[in-house]
């Protein structure tokens, strides 16, 4: 045979000759898959004249012993040169913890119960530790205002408040128009045209324009913190920030929180005035109520209360996405497919924090007969 790879039976022996290397892998599969394997005990697989040897090889010299092994005991393997015998000792290995890793695991209901319960609180006391973390830090900061890196500052309010502008400006004119519009419908019915001032300035002052905003955000920014700090994460940028001394937590976590607290207040009243204007709008177009009797009307039934209620929930959705979005940005363990897992995971937690947030503030102030 010379150089060239082969694998046949004689008796009880297996004999492995010439290159075992990837050229030529496909003519000795089709080898194997010919072979006629001897059953029984004392089964030898002779690789004494193997000449050459790498990973593909390796792999494939492992599954014939392994067909072998079908067939009754473990065959011996011998005359393999020590070169060859590390990587054969390295594939098998690997073979046999994916083999183990793959295993089906059983467990009663009660075991994946206690499974759950146990990542669920892993994860809150994660949680409950970053936010200590995160008001330690804003306490230092507010304690210590030079410490603040207010260029980082004005960047996240740029991009979180400036650039957002046109999209939140956009939304809550449009649904300005289509609650006059809807309203315009029923209330054309009964003659009481003049209650469109009511329905539009109540409802997107006091709930509407602040959750709306706060749902945008959301998915802007809050998914922006978790890609942004997941990818610095995988990349080890963080690291090299750490071993230069500098907090994550000051450098990344704070100036975007303060950010948002400013900013999300202030589009909170540039959408009610978007919004009010679009319900004006169709008030005006569908009911006949000009902009003086609008405005004058405003001023009658809209109390300042439901205004500083809907900016006063502002800050605290500023806080419940800019901390679920840096918490799961830090969370990022693995790669680029973790960074997008924990993206989406960032956006749908903050906008159920936010609206459950909001609930928990309508039933409160309506104890209170606000």
């Amino acid at each position: 045979m010379g150089q060239e790879a082969a694998v046949h039976i004689a008796g009880n022996v297996i004999y492995c000759r010439g290159r075992w290397t990837l050229p030529n892998l496909a003519d000795l599969e089709r080898q194997v898959e010919a072979l006629s394997w001897p059953e029984g005990s004392g089964v030898i697989c002779d690789a004494s004249e193997m000449t050459a040897l790498d990973t593909g090889g390796a792999v494939l010299l492992q599954q014939s012993l392994h067909a072998a092994y079908r067939k009754g005991p473990e065959p011996r393997l011998q005359g393999l040169r020590p070169e060859f015998a590390g990587l054969i000792q390295l594939v098998g290995a690997q073979r046999v913890g994916r083999a183990a890793g793959h295993a089906p695991v059983r467990s009663t209901l009660g075991e994946r119960l206690e499974q759950a319960a146990g990542y669920q609180w892993e994860c809150a006391r994660r949680g409950l530790t970053f936010l200590g973390e995160s008001t330690v830090a804003l306490c230092r900061v507010l304690s210590h205002p030079r410490s603040l890196r207010l260029h980082s500052l004005l960047r996240m309010l740029h991009i979180d408040g400036v650039n957002a502008l046109p999209i939140t400006g956009l939304l809550t004119f449009l649904i300005g128009v289509v609650i006059a519009y809807q309203g315009a419908e029923q209330l054309r019915k009964f003659g009481t045209n003049i209650f469109i001032v009511d329905l539009v300035g109540i409802s997107l002052l006091r709930e509407i324009a602040p959750l709306l905003v706060a749902i945008v955000i959301a998915g802007r920014s809050g998914s922006a913190y978790a890609a942004e700090i997941g990818t610095m994460k995988v990349t080890e940028e963080l690291d090299a920030v750490r071993a230069l001394g500098i907090s994550p937590m000051n450098l990344l976590v704070i100036p975007r929180m303060l950010a948002l607290v400013i900013a999300l207040p202030l589009l909170t009243v540039y959408a009610d005035v978007l919004g009010v204007f679009g319900g004006m709008l169709i008030a005006s177009g569908q009911l006949n109520v000009s902009f003086g009797e609008f405005v004058s009307r405003f001023e009658e039934a809209v109390a300042v209360r439901h205004f500083l209620i809907g900016i006063g929930k502002a800050p605290f959705f500023a806080l419940i996405i800019a901390l679920v979005g840096c918490y799961q940005g830090f969370q990022i363990r693995g790669g680029v497919s973790d960074v997008g897992r924990h993206t989406t995971i960032s956006v749908v937690q903050s906008i159920f924090l936010v609206i459950v947030f909001d609930a928990i503030c309508s039933i409160v102030l309506n104890w209170w007969h606000l």
